[in-house]
């Protein structure tokens, strides 16, 4: 596996989020990775979840330093390294077309909420747990909120041959403290998929709170 750092996708979206050093629009933080091997069903896909978290705790080690040489030891000794277990995350596989799912906007109030044709809505029950892939990207805690049509132009250029050749999972988020903020209010999700037309892996990571 390798990523993918000059794909189109990544400048595409900075139109999002022109300042962020990550790949994020919304809530969704995105990766994209190249497959060295053939393609193997969910152990491809696990494959892919290992080297991109194997990245994830590298980065937070070195913040960790970097930390200890900007603000001293006491802090720098606060900030534990990410924790993960890749094999215990547990994978289900998803129609893509109902991961792609999107509804349309029936009517904004005076505060600019949206409210959509969906028979899911965030309430106290899901609160915490996994939440839709449109509702993370057009639906952040803070920040610009994106439409339908943001939600189709994303995914059109992020799978330009179309989702008929996408194989789609979600895994369980019980695995990593990566998730700890998003089981604590607005959701955590952790998605594959894997593009049988360009030998690519997509992972896509949604973890935050208030």
């Amino acid at each position: 596996m390798k990523i993918q750092d000059n794909d189109a996708f990544y400048e595409f979206i900075k139109r999002y989020d022109p300042d962020d050093e990550y790949h994020l629009v919304g809530e969704v933080l995105y990766y994209l990775l190249c497959g060295d091997k053939p393609y193997e069903g969910v152990s491809s896909h696990r494959e892919a979840l290992r080297f991109v978290f194997d990245l994830l705790v590298k980065d937070s080690v070195e913040d960790k330093e970097k930390a200890r040489i900007t603000f001293g030891d006491e802090f720098a000794d606060k900030l534990l390294p990410l924790v993960c277990d890749v094999d215990k995350a547990k994978p289900s596989p998803l129609d893509p077309q109902a991961f792609f799912y999107c509804p349309n906007i029936v009517r904004t109030d005076h505060y600019g909420n949206a409210f959509y044709d969906a028979a899911w809505v965030p309430n106290d029950e899901n609160f915490g747990t996994t939440v839709p892939y449109w509702y993370a990207l057009m639906e952040p805690i803070h920040g610009r909120r994106n439409k339908p049509e943001d939600f189709k132009k994303v995914n059109e250029v992020l799978f330009p041959n179309g989702t008929d050749a996408l194989d789609v999972y979600e895994w369980t988020t019980d695995w990593s403290d990566y998730f700890d903020a998003g089981h604590e209010w607005y959701g955590a999700c952790c998605w594959s998929v894997y593009d049988r037309t360009l030998n690519r892996y997509v992972i896509m990571l949604v973890s935050a709170t208030d």
